[in-house]
């Protein structure tokens, strides 16, 4: 379903001639054939699933947002402008993301019912996020809580 929006959004902007969007999506749906064909050794011929699709999809403006970052150090303000559009187009095939707030019960949900209380128990606390809330959170986020959490 994610894929067949994909291809609907780069038909479309194609026809408005909407250079940036059509741009975008063509680098998409690349990293998304990419990953595709590295799936194929492990029996996956029908591509990735859309949770993976959306693992990189935010992926993709985590590395935006750094780009952003570096073009502003470097005073390369239209740079970083065409990565801010980048991630706008991006952000309209992820789902709605959390709120800190609603993070924070997600992760406190989850090490609750896993009973994780140790570092240990991280890996399990952040596999069990990632299948319940794929494309809704910024992993690197709350991987950053889920160790605070465990280390007290």
């Amino acid at each position: 379903m994610l894929r067949q929006r994909l291809s609907d959004a780069l038909k479309k902007s194609m026809k408005a001639k909407d250079t940036q969007c059509v741009r975008t999506l063509r680098l998409i749906l690349a990293a998304l054939k990419d990953r595709d064909i590295a799936a194929r050794p492990s029996g996956n011929t029908d591509g990735i699933a859309n949770d993976v699709i959306l693992s990189m999809l935010q992926s993709m403006i985590k590395q935006r947002r750094d780009s952003i970052e570096l073009y502003i150090k470097g005073n390369r303000e239209e740079l970083a402008d065409i990565e801010r559009q980048e991630i706008t187009i991006i952000e309209q095939f992820l789902p709605v993301q959390l709120s800190d707030e609603e993070v924070d019960e997600a992760l406190t949900a989850t090490i609750d019912k896993l009973e994780a209380s140790s570092i240990k128990d991280m890996g399990k606390v952040m596999a069990a996020l990632k299948e319940q809330y794929a494309g809704k959170m910024d992993f690197a986020k709350a991987s950053k809580k889920v160790k605070e959490r465990l280390m007290n």
